[in-house]
C-alpha cells in the first residue's frame, strides 16, 4: 500500500480540493484583516513568538518584559564619579604631603611662580573667612526654609538642616587633618605647622556651594541657575587664588580642600535632587 500526500486545506475541509479563502480570514501579510487588529496575524490567536508575546510600551512598540530602567544606572554612575574622583585625588595629595613625596616639588615650584603678596590677594582670601562665608549661608538657609514652607513643600526643613550640618562638618574634618599632617607653611607666613588642607578654601567651597544648592530649586530659568552656579565657582576660585597669591597656603593645600568640599557637599547635592519642590519660585511638579 502506497502513502499519498494529503491535499492541503483548512481545518474541517474534506476532500482533495485547493484551499479556499474563508470569510473573516486574511493572508498573513494582508493588513486590516477582519477582526484581527494586527497587520501580521490573520485571526485573534495570540502570537507564538516570544517577541510578539511581549507587552507594548506607551508608544505601541514591543517593549521588554520586564521593563529595564536606565536612569538608576546612570544616577549610580554619576554618584560614583561625584565621590570617587575627589576621594582618590584627596587621598593621593594627603599621601604625598605625609610622605614628603615628589609631588611636593611641583607644588613648591607653582607656589614660587604665583607668590606675590599684595592687598588685593589678601582681600580675596578674606572671602573665605568664617565671618563672611557663614553669614551668607545662614541668610540663604532662612530664605530657603521660608520659601519651601510657604510653598507647601514636604519636609521643607530638611535641606536647610542638611546644609547646616554640612557646614558644621568642615572643622570636624579640617582640624584633625591639620594636626595629623603637620605641614609647614610658605615663606610668607610665620613658621609653624597645620596648613594642610586649607580651612579657608574648604569653608568657602562648602558655604558658597551649599548656598547655590539651596537657591537652585527656586529658580525657574536655566540662565538664573547658571548664574548662581557660576557665581559660586567664581567666589571659591577667587578665595583659592588669593590664598596662594598671598602665600597663606600651598597650591596643594587648596586643591585638597576642593576635593574635601566636593565630598562634603555630595550628600546635600543628592538630597536636593531627590526632594520635591513646591515653593512659589519652583517649577510645577510633573
Amino acid at each position: 500500500m502506497r502513502d499519498t500526500p494529503r491535499p492541503q486545506g483548512t481545518v474541517g475541509d474534506t476532500g482533495a480540493r485547493p484551499p479556499q479563502l474563508r470569510p473573516g480570514r486574511a493572508l498573513a501579510h494582508n493588513t486590516g484583516a477582519s477582526g484581527s487588529g494586527s497587520p501580521h496575524r490573520s485571526d485573534r490567536r495570540p502570537p507564538q513568538t516570544p517577541r510578539g508575546a511581549r507587552q507594548s510600551d506607551q508608544d505601541g512598540r514591543p517593549g521588554t518584559s520586564p521593563p529595564v530602567p536606565g536612569r538608576p544606572t546612570f544616577l549610580r554612575s554619576r554618584a560614583l564619579l561625584l565621590l570617587g574622583l575627589p576621594a582618590a585625588l584627596f587621598a593621593l595629595i594627603t599621601w604625598q604631603v605625609v610622605a614628603n613625596g615628589p609631588l611636593l616639588r611641583t607644588d613648591r615650584a607653582v607656589s614660587r611662580s604665583l607668590l606675590h603678596p599684595d592687598r588685593f590677594s589678601e582681600r580675596l582670601a578674606d572671602l573665605g573667612n568664617v565671618q563672611i562665608a557663614v553669614p551668607v549661608l545662614v541668610l540663604v538657609l532662612g530664605y530657603a526654609a521660608l520659601r519651601d514652607r510657604a510653598g507647601g513643600a514636604d519636609r521643607w526643613w530638611l535641606p536647610p538642616a542638611a546644609a547646616a550640618v554640612t557646614m558644621a562638618a568642615v572643622p570636624a574634618w579640617v582640624l584633625p587633618l591639620k594636626d595629623w599632617t603637620a605641614r609647614h607653611g610658605t615663606s610668607a607666613v610665620p613658621p609653624g605647622v597645620g596648613y594642610f588642607p586649607s580651612g579657608h578654601t574648604a569653608t568657602a567651597a562648602v558655604a558658597y556651594g551649599a548656598t547655590a544648592l539651596l537657591l537652585l530649586p527656586g529658580l525657574r530659568t536655566v540662565g538664573a541657575r547658571r548664574a548662581v552656579v557660576a557665581g559660586c565657582a567664581v567666589l571659591v576660585l577667587a578665595v583659592s587664588y588669593g590664598l596662594v597669591r598671598r602665600g597663606y597656603h600651598w597650591p596643594l593645600d587648596v586643591v585638597a580642600a576642593w576635593c574635601l568640599g566636593v565630598l562634603l557637599l555630595a550628600p546635600l547635592f543628592l538630597l536636593s535632587r531627590r526632594m520635591p519642590r513646591r515653593g512659589p519660585g519652583a517649577p510645577p511638579r510633573a
